[in-house]
């Protein structure tokens, strides 16, 4: 599982740094909580567009290169319908997430598995842990952490992207360009992450970018039964700030400070 993240590189440096064209819309919002705010974000929520990684061909005959594009994060099959106010219609599951162990045979995702995949990156992630047993119909309490990578340097997530468009002769349609989503895709947790949550996102290592980007090439399922960088991250616990989407900026992702004992004079 994967339903929260922080990223903090502007797009303009990422793409510098990883040698890309930035075909990012330049936010003018300045307020985190807007999904279409392109700045520093240390609590994104599904719905919210991000920044991807993909390559593409400029020509069908000339070698397709990386580029940063903005999507909204919940993949739109390319077949959803069009909704009343003309755009894709909201009913079923929030495709944030696509399992590893079935991207190639899914109906929702077989398609942008053959051709359409991408990199999410980010900072880290946040998961909450259960505390104890659930007790007489209560939900037991949860604590939040977040995995980062400890070198400071982001961590690229596989991806899969989609593009939607309004169908000819459905409702006037509120979309003007063609609007692309994606999913983070997830696998089996491992080394201490699996003490956390029983899922991660699966992240890619540098040398693999360009075999998982290519839209030439079938995808390689070698990559999606590995784990990439996974010897790069590290878990901390942090403040239950992050349960709320409210809540947007660097504390989140600072360590938790102890709670102190009952009983304790403060």
């Amino acid at each position: 599982m994967c339903g929260r993240f922080a990223v903090t590189t502007d797009p303009a440096l990422l793409a510098e740094k990883i040698r890309a064209l930035d075909e990012t819309a330049a936010a003018e919002q300045k307020d985190a909580s807007d999904p279409n705010y392109n700045g520093p974000n240390y609590n994104v929520a599904p719905t919210t567009t991000i920044t991807t990684v993909v390559k593409r061909h400029s020509d069908p005959d000339d070698e397709s290169t990386r580029r940063l594009r903005s999507m909204r994060w919940g993949l739109i099959p390319p077949w959803a319908k069009t909704g009343s106010d003309g755009g894709p219609e909201s009913k079923g599951p929030l495709l944030i997430n696509a399992r590893a162990e079935t991207v190639v045979t899914s109906p929702a995702f077989r398609s942008s598995a053959k051709a359409k995949r991408c990199l999410v990156p980010m900072d880290g992630w946040y998961e909450w842990r259960p505390n104890g047993e659930l007790a007489s119909g209560k939900k037991a309490t949860k604590t939040p952490f977040y995995m980062y990578g400890g070198d400071g340097e982001p961590l690229f997530m596989a991806g899969l992207w989609s593009t939607w468009r309004p169908k000819d002769g459905d409702n006037a349609s509120s979309i003007d360009q063609p609007l692309l989503s994606c999913a983070i895709i997830t696998t089996e947790a491992a080394a201490q992450l699996a003490h956390i949550h029983d899922r991660m996102p699966l992240t890619i290592s540098m040398a693999d970018w360009d075999r998982w980007l290519d839209p030439d090439a079938p995808i390689d399922e070698g990559l999606l039964r590995g784990h990439g960088d996974l010897d790069r991250i590290e878990v901390r616990q942090v403040s239950r700030l992050v349960n709320s989407v409210r809540n947007n900026g660097p504390e989140l992702i600072e360590p938790a400070q102890p709670e102190p004992e009952q009983g304790t004079l403060l």
